[in-house]
C-alpha cells in the first residue's frame, strides 16, 4: 500500500468502504423484495467492481455498449442484456458474441425495428455466418436456442424511448414479429428516467410503482395474446432503492448506486458521505479578490455534467472535500476549464461563475477530493480507479471507455 500523496493529480479515487457498503445495500434491498439484480456496468466499466457488486460472482449484467459486452464476456460473464435499441448494423456483432456462448439479449421499441431485426437475423442465419466477412458458425455452440432473444422497451414515464404499456396492438404486433426462426420474444423492460426529476422520496416511490405497473400491464397484455414474457425488467437507482413493492417483476437493473454521486444525494436516495467516487486534485493557485481557489482538475477530469443545477442545491461542477473526504462547507467547483477547476463558495455563484472572497485559504499543493455530479460522466474521463481505504491505496483497478 502507498499513501495518496504518492499519486499524481488529477486522478480517480474509489473509496473501498463506501463502495462495499453501497453494493451490499442494493443486494439486501432486492433480496428483501425477492427479485434478482441485473447490475448495470456502464457506470463502473470495471470487472473488479462488477464482481464485488454481485457478491463475488458473475451475476447477470446490463450493458450500454457492445464494447462493454465484449469486455465482460472476455472476463467470463455470460448473461448480458444490451439495453440500447438494436439496429441491423449491430446484428453481426451480436451474433459473434452469441456464437461464443454468451446469452446476449437485445431491446427494441417499434414495429419497424422488429421487422428490420427479424429480416436481418433470418438472412444472416440462412447464410450460415454473422455477416459479410464473418466465418460461418453456429449461433449457440452449447446446443441451446439459437434465436436472438429480444425485449420490448416500455415507456413508463414519457422520459425517453419505449412503447406505451396500454398500446396493446403495437406490443402484440412486435411480439408476433419477434417470434421467428431467428428471433424470440424474451420479455419487457423499462427505465424510469423521470425519477431523476423527482423532488421527494415519496415522489420517487410513486414513480417506482408507476414503473412496476407499466411492466406488469405490458407483460399481461403479451401473455393474454399467447406470447411469451419470461423477463419483466425495471431499473433505475432511485426507484430500485425506493420501491414499495416489486411483485410481478423478475429483475431490477441499476448501476450508479455502486458509487452514488451528487445528483443521487440531491434526490435524497443517498448522503454525501455515501459517494464512493471522487477526483483527487491539487491546489495550484488563488485569485483572492475573486474568492477563487484554482486546482489542476477541470472538465477533462470532472466532465461538463451540471446535473445538480436544476436541484435545490447547486453543486457547480463538483463538491470540494478534504483529502480524507470531508466536505469543505459550501466550497464547490464554480467553473471548469479544460485542465483548471475554479473553486468558490456555492452561495455566491452567479451567472458568470464568480464567487465572493469567502472560500477557505488552501495552500498551493493541498490535496482535495472533488465529488462528482454524475459518476458515469466523471468515470469516463479516466482509465483506472485508485481503490482507497483508510487514506491508503489498496489497489489499482483498470476501467475502459468508448464504444
Amino acid at each position: 500500500m502507498s499513501f495518496l500523496t504518492s499519486l499524481e493529480t488529477p486522478c480517480l479515487l474509489l473509496d473501498a468502504d463506501r463502495l462495499e457498503r453501497n453494493c451490499s445495500r442494493m443486494r439486501e434491498r432486492l433480496q428483501a423484495h425477492g427479485v434478482s439484480l441485473r447490475q448495470h456496468v456502464k457506470t463502473a466499466k470495471c470487472e473488479q467492481v462488477a464482481r464485488l457488486a454481485a457478491g463475488g460472482g458473475l451475476g447477470p449484467i446490463t450493458v450500454s455498449t457492445l464494447k462493454e459486452a465484449d469486455r465482460f464476456a472476455e472476463a467470463g460473464w455470460r448473461d448480458i442484456l444490451y439495453a440500447v435499441g438494436i439496429v441491423p448494423g449491430k446484428l453481426a456483432h451480436v451474433r459473434r458474441l452469441r456464437s461464443q456462448g454468451v446469452d446476449l439479449k437485445v431491446v427494441l421499441d417499434s414495429i419497424e425495428a422488429a421487422r428490420a431485426l427479424r429480416e436481418a437475423a433470418i438472412a444472416q442465419a440462412a447464410s450460415g455466418g454473422s455477416g459479410p466477412g464473418d466465418p460461418a458458425a453456429p449461433a449457440r455452440p452449447d446446443g441451446t436456442d439459437a434465436r436472438i432473444p429480444v425485449l420490448i422497451e416500455i415507456d413508463c414515464d414519457g422520459h425517453r424511448a419505449g412503447v406505451r404499456p396500454d398500446d396493446v396492438d403495437t406490443l402484440v404486433a412486435i411480439g408476433r414479429l419477434l417470434e421467428s426462426p431467428a428471433t424470440t420474444l424474451a420479455g419487457v423492460m423499462t427505465h424510469a428516467g423521470a425519477s431523476y426529476d423527482c423532488r421527494s422520496l415519496e415522489a420517487i416511490a410513486d414513480m417506482a410503482e408507476r414503473e412496476r405497473a407499466a411492466i406488469v400491464q405490458a407483460a399481461d397484455a403479451l401473455c393474454a395474446a399467447g406470447l411469451p414474457c419470461p423477463i419483466r425488467s425495471v431499473g433505475s437507482t432511485p426507484t430500485a432503492l425506493m420501491a414499495r413493492r416489486l411483485d410481478g417483476i423478475t429483475e431490477v437493473r441499476a448501476g450508479v448506486y455502486q458509487f452514488f454521486d451528487l445528483v443521487m444525494a440531491g434526490l435524497g436516495v443517498c448522503g454525501v458521505d455515501d459517494i464512493a467516487l471522487s477526483v483527487l486534485a491539487s491546489v495550484i493557485g488563488h485569485q483572492p479578490e475573486r474568492g477563487w481557489t484554482i486546482v489542476d482538475a477541470g472538465w477533462m477530469a470532472m466532465s461538463r455534467d451540471r446535473g445538480t443545477s436544476a436541484q435545490p442545491v447547486d453543486q457547480g461542477y463538483g463538491l470540494a472535500c478534504t483529502v480524507d473526504g470531508r466536505p469543505l462547507g459550501d466550497l464547490v467547483m464554480a467553473q471548469a476549464n479544460q485542465e483548471h477547476g475554479i473553486l468558490g463558495a456555492r452561495g455566491a455563484i452567479g451567472a458568470s461563475g464568480t464567487a465572493a472572497p469567502s472560500a477557505p485559504r488552501l495552500p498551493v499543493g493541498t490535496l482535495l477530493r472533488i465529488l462528482p455530479n454524475h459518476a458515469c460522466a466523471t468515470g469516463a474521463q479516466h482509465d483506472r480507479y485508485h481503490l482507497v481505504r483508510d487514506g491508503r491505496i489498496e489497489a489499482v483497478w483498470p476501467r475502459f471507455s468508448g464504444w
